[in-house]
């Protein structure tokens, strides 16, 4: 039991995962209001309305509704990656290539290295 709770502590540091999630909600509030206040008023401008809830309403079926949620989700997504995901990779791959860290090839499977060689050796003969 002992040794399982050091694995544990070794393998990652519990406060650094709560103060990852507490982060995380807060630069979700900021690109929520990213979302919100500047990109879907931008769209509003090109497309006339403020958002597409009006959008193909059948009654009490509102196709806009939800359109304009996958739209708020897509738009979250996109500024996720661009402002945190890629200026992170390039930070690391930047960091790495500083420090000499290359990164290392996955090791073959025996049986995938087998199977080539036979298939090789088939195509020989």
């Amino acid at each position: 039991m002992i040794q399982g709770f050091k694995e544990f502590i070794m393998k990652g540091n519990v406060v650094d995962l709560a103060v990852a999630v507490v982060m995380g909600a807060a630069f979700g509030a900021v690109i929520t209001a990213l979302v919100d206040s500047i990109i879907m008023p931008l769209i509003s401008m090109l497309v006339g309305a403020p958002n597409f809830d009006e959008f193909l309403v059948f009654g009490q079926v509102r196709f806009g509704v939800f359109l304009t949620a996958l739209v708020n989700f897509l738009l979250i997504a996109a500024a996720i990656y661009f402002i945190v995901v890629l200026p992170m990779n390039k930070m690391i791959e930047r960091r790495n290539r500083r420090l000499g860290i290359s990164e290392e090839e996955e090791a073959v499977d025996p049986q995938i290295a087998l199977l080539t060689e036979i298939r090789d050796s088939l195509q020989t003969r």
